[in-house]
C-alpha cells in the first residue's frame, strides 16, 4: 500500500445476498452509482518474480465494512475513491498509508442504486448487457437499527 496504489474504474459491482435461511435462494444484485457514470475502486498492484525469472502482475480491490444500504445485502463493499481524492490516493511519494487511511471507508447511504438481477452474473459463459436486466427479488428486510455493525478497525492498525 505504500508504493503501488491504483484506481480501478468501474460502472458498478455485483454482490450476493445469502439469506440466513439456507433453504431460500441467494440473490444477485447489480450495485451502481445512483447518478450513473464511472466510479473508481481503491486498488493495489504488484509484480511477482517467479523462480524461473518470469513476472506475474497481480492486483486487488480493497474492501471495507458496508454502509447501511449495502449492509442489508453484504457485510463488505469496495472502497470508492471519489474524484477529489484521486491525486491524494495515487500520490505514493508524499502520502504514506496513514495519510490516506481516512479514505478506507464505505460511501454514504444513497450513493448507490441497488438492482436485483438474475443469477446469470455468476456464470462465466454469460456475457453481454442482458445479465444486468432486473430480476425478481423479494425486498430485503432492513437490519435492526439497534444492532448497528461494529466498526472493525483492526486492519487499519497497520497504518
Amino acid at each position: 500500500m505504500r508504493h503501488r496504489r491504483v484506481l480501478i474504474p468501474a460502472t458498478g459491482f455485483y454482490e450476493w445476498h445469502r439469506p440466513e435461511n439456507k433453504k431460500q435462494p441467494k440473490q444477485a444484485y447489480w450495485i451502481r452509482p445512483a447518478d450513473g457514470g464511472i466510479i473508481c475502486f481503491a486498488g493495489l498492484v504488484e509484480t511477482w518474480m517467479g523462480k524461473d525469472g518470469s513476472e506475474m502482475d497481480s492486483g486487488c480491490i480493497l474492501t471495507t465494512q458496508s454502509n447501511e444500504q449495502i449492509g442489508n445485502i453484504h457485510h463488505r463493499m469496495p472502497v470508492i475513491i471519489k474524484p477529489n481524492d484521486f491525486e491524494r490516493w495515487l500520490d505514493c511519494k508524499t502520502q504514506e498509508p496513514r495519510d490516506v487511511g481516512d479514505l478506507m471507508q464505505g460511501v454514504e447511504d444513497g450513493f448507490f442504486e441497488v438492482i436485483a438481477v438474475s443469477d446469470r452474473v455468476n456464470k462465466v459463459a454469460n456475457v453481454g448487457p442482458d445479465i444486468q436486466e432486473p430480476g425478481l427479488a423479494e425486498p430485503i428486510a432492513p437490519k435492526v437499527a439497534s444492532k448497528k455493525l461494529k466498526q472493525d478497525t483492526s486492519q487499519m492498525d497497520l497504518f
